[in-house]
């Protein structure tokens, strides 16, 4: 009997190890923890008339020789940053672009470690409800801390960032302050999201965190241009459309960058914080109705537009179609805009 039930041990104990769940997380962290890093930055804000410095830690991911990807919020008003890596080497660092709306940003290294290693940006589409993911950052300020569990969920809150959606990744995977800004990996070991925030009634942790998805990152931060590129804005359906008073469903302007193809153009970006059916928002901007002729009344909707625009040269003129101050206009793009923009400025 004895030699029956170690027998049964030692083929449990070999699928569990076949399995790989701990040997698996342990290789994986020994291999891709150096990707990771430390954000450290400084603040000064005024109290009155007196500044006064604070200081903030996050977390991000090294991915490429001198560019780490963060979240917004951890490098937001920070006058200057400080990127720890595991080997000791302090870097600074300053921010190349950073969206809230999507609360991703990347920042630039004033010089490239000696020794990178660079971690992979994963299609974070592949990636099943269910699966195992791990996390790797600096909760509390402990940095290469490991936390394991499962991508449980996506949420697609009707953002849009240069016409790209913005899904962040659900966790039960356990995320804490300092976590933010750090990868979430799959079991290959590729990024598929950047840490952003939890949903907490405790103050800390209770189950649900939630990442920026990886190809939301690639496709609203790091490729994206034409033109489209340059503003965010929030998908409004047919009920809340109706509660602000406008004629049809659309896109609500949120951002703009100025000096942008669509910004050139004239549109007007939103100014008066606004909480609408739970959700953060800015009203006073356009809302776009139409793109090139074809309406924007659901994110689909917007994917058509974006693949539209794609052949177009920044020169060329197209239209938009906005709602402002009760009244529909055509906001036309191309060399006029471009002109009118250079005169103006």
């Amino acid at each position: 009997m004895r030699v029956v039930i170690s027998l049964c041990i030692f083929l449990l104990s070999s699928a569990v190890n076949a399995a790989g769940y701990d040997a698996d997380f342990a290789d994986l962290y020994e291999k891709h923890s150096k990707s990771v890093v430390t954000v450290y930055t400084a603040s000064i804000t005024l109290q009155g008339n007196t500044p006064r410095q604070s200081q903030g830690v996050g977390s991000g991911v090294l991915i490429e020789e001198d560019q780490i990807l963060t979240a917004a919020h951890v490098v937001d008003g920070a006058h200057s940053i400080e990127v720890l890596f595991t080997d000791g080497e302090r870097i600074m660092a300053d921010v190349v672009t950073s969206l809230d709306t999507s609360d991703i940003a990347l920042l630039k290294l004033r010089q490239s470690h000696p020794e990178p290693h660079i971690a992979e940006l994963a299609d974070s589409d592949q990636t099943r409800i269910g699966s195992e993911v791990f996390i790797i950052g600096s909760p509390f300020g402990i940095s290469q801390t490991l936390s394991v569990g499962h991508l449980s969920g996506r949420m697609d809150r009707g953002v849009l960032v240069d016409g790209t959606p913005i899904e962040f990744l659900q966790t039960d995977t356990a995320i804490n302050t300092g976590n933010s800004g750090g990868p979430m990996f799959n079991t290959d070991g590729d990024v598929i999201g950047i840490v952003s925030f939890i949903l907490t009634k405790s103050g800390g942790f209770d189950g649900i965190g939630f990442a920026t998805s990886s190809n939301t990152a690639k496709e609203a931060l790091l490729t994206s241009s034409g033109v489209l590129a340059g503003f965010e804005g929030i998908m409004l359906n047919e009920r809340t459309a109706k509660a602000l008073n406008f004629p049809a469903p659309g896109l609500l302007v949120q951002r703009v960058v100025n000096d942008s193809v669509i910004g050139r153009a004239g549109l007007k970006a939103g100014n008066i914080p606004s909480q609408i059916g739970g959700q953060s928002m800015l009203l006073g901007g356009d809302l776009i109705l139409e793109i090139n002729g074809l309406v924007c009344k659901t994110p689909h909707d917007f994917q058509l537009v974006k693949a539209s625009t794609l052949t177009l040269e920044e020169e060329e003129a197209y239209a938009i179609t906005v709602f402002r101050n009760g009244e529909v206009l055509d906001l036309i793009t191309g060399d006029a805009a471009n002109q009118a923009f250079n005169i103006a400025h």
